[in-house]
């Protein structure tokens, strides 16, 4: 594999520019002194940003693009084989990186660089772990999944030793990152259009622990079922976090970074006693709601007080954030009736948000659900019935596609035999007019409604709000 010389920046050339992510780590290296160009399928507000920074830009992917002076080419995976530069890249024998192994790199040259991976939550812990670095002025350089609104956006390029960064297990990403210190933070099975089965999981989140370094640390969630498995014959140092639980005769000493004495507000936003080492800190209030995010919130706290952030910055911090964009977020109101958007696409995350919602002011609780991918969705069936049966009433729309063709196997239809088996009332529309015309309809002053899903299914709440 290619390696860049951060020492000696060379010429650069990024084959799918315009994205978020892609766009963010074109500019860091230009502010290295590296000589970075790139394309894109469209002009946008992200490319005329690199062009005024003196990046060169193309639009459209064309084999002219591609010049003997270029040293190595960062692609992203939505860039197929067939793609133009990709092909002339390949003919002149030129270095390539994908966008995870440039990453990697990257990550070399921080100290203390931090990736947080896990099945759920990476958005929200991230998105915590970035504004306690922010709040102590630490200047850290940050990569996160969804929009935070305190860097504007999903990168934030700083000037510190710290980097953090989401480190996503689907296609074994992660495996190519190189962090100092990592959080995993729970281990279920999804991805398994790639993955054979959670075993299969299980072993790519070991070998992504055992990329630490012996100076390193991981925090794990010591409520992950064997976790053991995961920390074994690791050369860091491991510490791990959870909730204490009477009922199972937990206490403070059984984890290293604990929750106690859980309560929740009127709004469903959480508060605990927080141990660390076995010591009582301090109580921490947050201002996202749900069991789960305390436990995220956990190790983001670990993290900050072993590099030595004061309680008190911690504890502003976490107070301060209101949750990335499609994560329990508020949308609005309308004829009394509160619209949340929420990004749970998996039956795990599905269970926590509509959990955290019972807590939340309502009459009645509606989940507008947009099931997302054919596989997941035949694979979880059963357990997204389960979990969508929290809810009073369920409305349902046809499955988001994303990446996958339609086998011809599965539907929403499915979905709805099996909450008509647990005897839930379900109610299932092809199309966004008619969930939104019949909302309009059923839904009374009072009511609670949660659009859910990682597609597009936000432009119900949003349309139902003249947004």
């Amino acid at each position: 594999m290619y390696q860049i010389d951060f020492e000696k920046p060379c010429r650069i050339h990024f084959i799918g520019i315009g994205g978020i992510s892609m766009s963010g780590f074109a500019e860091y290296l230009h502010t290295l002194g590296f000589k970075v160009s790139g394309s894109d399928a469209h002009q946008s507000k992200i490319t005329d940003r690199l062009t005024s920074l003196g990046i060169e830009f193309f639009i459209g992917q064309k084999a002219s693009n591609i010049t003997s002076d270029i040293d190595v080419v960062v692609f992203t995976a939505a860039i197929s084989e067939d793609n133009e530069e990709f092909i002339e890249v390949k003919r002149r024998n030129i270095p390539m990186l994908n966008r995870a192994e440039m990453i990697g790199q990257v990550m070399l040259n921080f100290d203390n660089a931090i990736a947080v991976s896990g099945t759920h939550g990476k958005t929200t812990t991230t998105s915590l772990l970035s504004l306690i670095f922010m709040e102590d002025n630490l200047d850290p350089t940050i990569s996160v999944g969804g929009i935070l609104d305190a860097i504007g956006g999903n990168i934030r390029m700083g000037k510190s030793e710290h980097f953090i960064t989401e480190a996503c297990e689907y296609t074994n990403t992660f495996l190519q990152f190189n962090p100092k210190r990592a959080i995993i933070l729970n281990v279920d099975a999804d991805h398994l259009d790639f993955f054979k089965d959670i075993n299969d999981i299980r072993n790519s989140f070991h070998l992504f622990a055992k990329r630490l370094p012996k100076d390193g640390q991981l925090f794990i969630n010591g409520e992950i079922d064997r976790y053991e498995e995961l920390t074994s014959n690791l050369d860091c140092e491991v510490l791990t976090y959870g909730i204490i639980d009477p009922t199972y005769r937990k206490t403070a000493h059984t984890y290293d970074i604990a929750a106690d004495k859980i309560e929740f507000d009127e709004q469903s936003l959480g508060s605990y006693d927080l141990y660390y080492k076995g010591n009582y800190i301090d109580r921490i209030r947050l201002n996202i709601v749900g069991i789960h995010n305390i436990s995220n919130s956990l190790p983001a706290i670990g993290i900050a007080l072993e590099v030595g952030i004061p309680v008190e910055i911690i504890k502003k911090a976490l107070y301060s954030f209101a949750n990335s964009k499609r994560r329990f977020e508020h949308k609005g109101e309308i004829g009394g009736v509160t619209i949340i958007d929420d990004y749970a696409h998996h039956p795990t995350e599905v269970t926590a948000t509509l959990t955290a919602a019972k807590n939340y002011p309502h009459k009645k609780l509606w989940c507008v659900f947009q099931p997302h991918t054919y596989t997941r969705t035949k694979q979880h069936l059963t357990e997204f019935a389960q979990s969508l049966s929290l809810a009073d009433n369920v409305v349902l729309a046809d499955i988001y596609a994303s990446r996958e063709k339609d086998p011809g196997d599965i539907s929403s239809k499915d979905l709805v035999n099996e909450l008509n088996k647990l005897g839930k009332e379900v109610y299932y529309f092809h199309c966004f007019d008619d969930i939104e015309n019949f909302l309009l309809q059923n839904c009374m002053n009072g009511d609670l409604l949660i659009t859910m899903g990682a597609g597009d299914i936000v432009s119900v709440g949003e349309n139902l709000l003249g947004m």
